[in-house]
């Protein structure tokens, strides 16, 4: 069986994540972590790309990786205008879709595909994105917001918990299409989800600010609180609040995690209290997204970087338990994720999909009534 070289890039809120693939086999990998005070520096999200390129150049030579003859790139991708779940061709129309921001999510993973073509330019390689931050799958109800022709967005960590959902399927031994789940991956970023029957059909639009704060988002806040707080602020601030500046890089000047909770074991009275309010609001969301399914919820699952601190488990246990049984996956899936979609179309066992330019749903078609 031929054997495939698989790069793949995966870009996040506070880190870029890189691994080197044959098949299915992982080789290397490494998890880069970007504090908020570096972040920051750079005007805009677009900016970031020369400085995450060099962490991947940094990567390949520390590791010996050369790139040249490699068969394909694999890319996390969002910024884009809404998709269907599967593996896309990265074009030219998707690069400059997703650095225009075109989905109205501003968010890291709008870089996936822009380092991609840096890479593929210096290495060659085909390029693939695979089920990005802006895919939808919104049931209608999930649309509809109070003010006539405002619409809530799909933006969450599709990769990742679908992938997560699948494995803890097939660990009791059925397909994902048969469960309703609760899913949330806790990290940088933050998404709470319902999925039901393999379909993900309500997300927190966690990186245009709803849901929980997060190390570095600021989460749901009243309007009227927004107002009285950031009125009259550039709209660049506003977004940074949003996905860089937010949350603990607020209140502490820093969006890592671990410096945060070091503070939490000290006893400081500061940081136990912004630690648990963030666990307690991921918890009034879970209890959200429960009501969506009718409350027939199989499992809740936890995953992403932040489940390893084990009193976030604990904590979400002891609040939604009752609910329905607790799984915990610490990590993510998002890099085998990537590896696996480019190596279905490789072999020849899924054909790629081509990004249309046009969002999956646009309106009711009653707007101007």
């Amino acid at each position: 069986m031929k054997t495939y070289r698989i790069f793949v890039i995966n870009p996040g809120s506070t880190s870029t994540k890189l691994a080197m693939f044959e098949n299915d086999e992982k080789q290397f990998d490494c998890d880069v972590f970007h504090d908020s005070t570096i972040l920051r520096q750079f005007p805009s999200l677009n900016d970031q790309v020369d400085y995450r390129m060099e962490v991947i150049q940094e990567f390949l030579k520390d590791n010996g990786i050369d790139l040249r003859g490699i068969d394909a790139i694999a890319a996390r991708g969002g910024g884009c205008y809404s998709v269907v779940s599967g593996t896309y061709e990265i074009t030219d129309l998707l690069i400059e879709d997703a650095k225009a921001c075109k989905g109205k999510l501003y968010h890291a993973s709008m870089l996936g595909v822009q380092l991609a073509q840096r890479v593929q330019q210096l290495y060659g390689g085909k390029m693939y994105m695979i089920d990005p931050t802006v895919t939808d799958e919104l049931q209608d109800l999930a649309r509809v917001t109070g003010v006539k022709g405002c619409y809530r967005h799909a933006a969450s960590h599709p990769l990742n918990l679908k992938a997560t959902c699948r494995k803890y399927a097939e660990s009791i031994g059925k397909k994902y299409e048969d469960l309703n789940l609760v899913a949330c991956h806790i990290d940088g970023g933050i998404s709470v989800t319902a999925h039901r029957k393999g379909v993900m059909i309500d997300a927190i639009d966690g990186a245009g600010g709803e849901g929980p704060f997060t190390p570095t988002r600021m989460g749901g806040m009243a309007v009227t609180d927004v107002l009285r707080f950031l009125y009259g602020k550039p709209e660049k601030e506003i977004r940074d609040l949003c996905s860089v500046t937010g949350g603990f890089s607020s209140w502490f000047g820093t969006s890592n995690s671990d410096t945060v909770h070091a503070m939490v074991e000290e006893g400081d009275r500061k940081a136990n209290l912004i630690w648990d309010a963030m666990i307690y609001r991921i918890a009034k969301c879970i209890g959200e997204m429960t009501m969506v399914l009718h409350g027939k919820v199989d499992a809740i699952i936890l995953t992403g970087g932040l489940m390893r601190f084990e009193d976030i488990h604990a904590q979400l246990q002891d609040y939604c338990g009752w609910l329905a049984p607790i799984a915990v996956y610490p990590g993510e899936c998002e890099m085998e994720a990537l590896a696996k979609g480019v190596l279905r179309v490789l072999k020849g066992e899924e054909e790629a999909k081509i990004y249309s330019g046009k969002p999956v749903w646009d309106g009711f078609g009653f707007e101007d009534e």
